[in-house]
């Protein structure tokens, strides 16, 4: 009787302790998944970002792209200062007030990723970014995605050579085309571009999913200025989607 009670005994402590590795586990998963890749990714520069003169630096955030970060509207009619660059920096000064930072936009109306490549080391690098932003996915759509992602991937190695925090950005919509649809141009490059985020680990801002998202329960030509470029609406959006990496973060990294 007393074996019987024994083997009892220890099922009994063998389920409780299993329960609590399964638990424990569970919490795990969920401390990881409250910590994503933008809450740790800048962590050493949001430590830079609070120093007070006389021991601050100038922090450069460098965009590179094409005609969306550059702030062209409709009819080639520009707003710049509105643009999701130069919204980020307004975030970033306003969370960080003694910080040193520029936004400098080294992107051009109607480039694509190979013409951004090429010009990479000479107009880009050389201006020393802490952070770099790329955004080309709305004109490679001609080029094609396994050309665009040659280009991408040459820009994501360069800049992390040369010792940058790279970010991806997803295109912007196209109202031209279907936004719900994973088959169209856009959500493959889209695609494309959080593969090489997560192959280079690098950061991402899912700037075409987030609109996917919102266009579920509001039209998207409140955020356009004409089918392919945002209004200020529109670089409002991004620009808070941006600034989610700079934000301090409690959550723990696994």
């Amino acid at each position: 009787m007393k074996k019987v009670l024994d083997i009892y005994l220890f099922l009994g402590m063998f389920l409780i302790c299993n329960a609590c590795k399964s638990y424990a586990q569970d919490i795990s998963n969920d401390t990881k998944d409250s910590c994503p890749h933008s809450a740790h990714y800048l962590e050493s520069l949001k430590t830079e970002l609070k120093v007070k003169w006389p021991n601050n630096r100038t922090i450069n955030l460098v965009f590179h792209g094409h005609s969306v970060p550059t702030g062209y509207t409709t009819r080639g009619v520009l707003d710049r200062i509105n643009a999701y660059p130069y919204r980020t920096l307004k975030k970033v000064n306003d969370f960080y007030p003694y910080s040193v930072v520029n936004t400098i936009t080294t992107s051009i109306g109607g480039e694509q990723a190979e013409q951004g490549a090429k010009r990479f080391k000479e107009e880009v690098l050389i201006y020393k970014p802490d952070v770099l932003f790329i955004d080309y996915a709305l004109n490679d759509r001609k080029m094609g995605v396994e050309r665009a992602k040659v280009a991408w991937e040459q820009m994501i190695v360069e800049a992390l050579e040369y010792g940058t925090k790279v970010i991806l950005l997803t295109p912007t919509p196209d109202l031209n085309e279907d936004i719900s649809s994973d088959d169209t141009p856009l959500a493959k490059h889209s695609e494309m571009i959080r593969a090489l985020a997560k192959k280079h680990k690098v950061g991402l801002v899912d700037s075409y999913a987030l609109f996917k998202k919102l266009s579920e329960t509001e039209p998207l030509i409140g955020y356009m200025a004409q089918n392919n470029h945002i209004n200020q609406k529109g670089h409002q959006f991004v620009a808070d989607a941006i600034f989610e990496y700079f934000i301090t973060s409690n959550c723990n990294k696994n």
